[in-house]
């Protein structure tokens, strides 16, 4: 039985040092117009503008189109493809303006495409982005089932960037809850429900929902009311917890620690999970956001502004603070990451 990600075929160490010899051949670099002002390896990239910064970013939905398969139900993936994409770029203080699609397909399906688009268009309405392309590729010996990806474009003014570097001991960290697994970790998670026999029309819980609804309940998207506390409050760093879990806080500012003291309750379908699969703590909170999709730190002074100005369409609360140190932690499990 799996009882990490990696026994279920993903590393994230080893992912890690395939975008390290990746990144180590990427050495040229634009100047002037369009010259990067940011490092690889933040949420979202900027190039130079003028007085603007263009953003961009890309990201998959990855294996949560088999669980969509399985159900025979498409037009929700959509939506989690946007919400990968804009809940990046939002933690540079970017504002998503446009997105464009791509899906892979191993043979021709009008209705599977059809539905694919519902869930496109509602996410793009949720995040207030144009859809203006994108690619379908019928590439039959280089995927077997369909793949689902997507970039966005943004702008952010160069004097409003949120880069993290401001980052500082006694910040308050304030915890935005997910909407469930999000589209992370669902390798390890459909491995679980294998290996244990679990269908997906079975019960969470004893009166939860089917397992399959609760692995496609689409990914929270937070552009409204995240750029809505940019404009109210301070803010000094943003996450956006994805694969890797908590580990994603490091990215901000790895010389600091970020303590996570009263984190959110996970959302059922990570405790069914955990308690399937017999995983350990580490290894849940290292792999999936078990209950905060999203974080932002700011100034403590500024926590309530930033939690009233996500009301009402986001129920955050301060969840931790930031301390000396290095990396992210959850002192009350006795857990810590030193890196991402």
């Amino acid at each position: 039985m799996v009882r990490t990600y990696a026994d279920a075929g993903v590393s994230q160490e080893e992912k890690a040092a395939h975008i390290a010899a990746l990144v180590s051949a990427l050495r040229y670099r634009r100047k002037g117009l369009g010259k990067p002002l940011t490092k690889i390896g933040h949420f979202t990239g900027l190039v130079d503008f003028g007085s603007y910064a263009l953003s961009l970013c890309t990201d998959s939905v990855g294996t949560k189109v088999l669980v969509a398969k399985e159900m025979r139900k498409w037009d929700t993936i959509g939506i989690d493809c946007v919400a990968m994409n804009v809940n990046d770029m939002i933690c540079i203080g970017a504002e998503p303006l446009a997105f464009v699609d791509y899906v892979a397909v191993s043979d021709y399906d009008r209705e599977v495409a059809r539905q694919i688009g519902i869930g496109l268009n509602r996410g793009a309405e949720l995040a207030n982005v144009s859809i203006i392309g994108g690619e379908i590729a019928v590439v039959p010996e280089l995927v077997r089932e369909l793949d689902l990806a997507g970039t966005c474009f943004g702008v952010v003014r160069k004097s409003k960037i949120i880069d993290g570097h401001a980052i500082r001991t006694g910040d308050v960290i304030v915890g935005l809850p997910s909407a469930g697994i999000h589209s992370n970790g669902l390798t390890l998670a459909r491995r679980i429900l294998r290996d244990a026999s679990v269908t997906l029309s079975d019960p969470v819980s004893q009166e939860g929902r089917p397992w399959g609804d609760e692995l496609l309940e689409p990914t929270a998207i937070y552009v409204k009311p995240v750029l809505r506390a940019i404009r109210k409050a301070t803010i000094h760093g943003m996450a956006h917890i994805t694969g890797g879990g908590l580990r994603n806080l490091v990215r901000l500012k790895p010389n600091l620690e970020f303590r996570i003291s009263e984190p959110l309750s996970p959302p059922p379908v990570f405790l069914g999970l955990q308690r399937l699969g017999g995983i350990e703590d580490r290894e849940m909170y290292q792999t999936f956001n078990m209950g905060m999709g999203f974080a932002i730190i700011c100034p403590e002074e500024h926590a309530k502004a930033v939690i009233r100005a996500l009301r009402p369409d986001v129920a955050a609360k301060v969840v931790g603070e930031v301390g000396k140190g290095q990396g992210a932690a959850l002192p009350h499990l006795g857990l810590s990451w030193k890196s991402y």
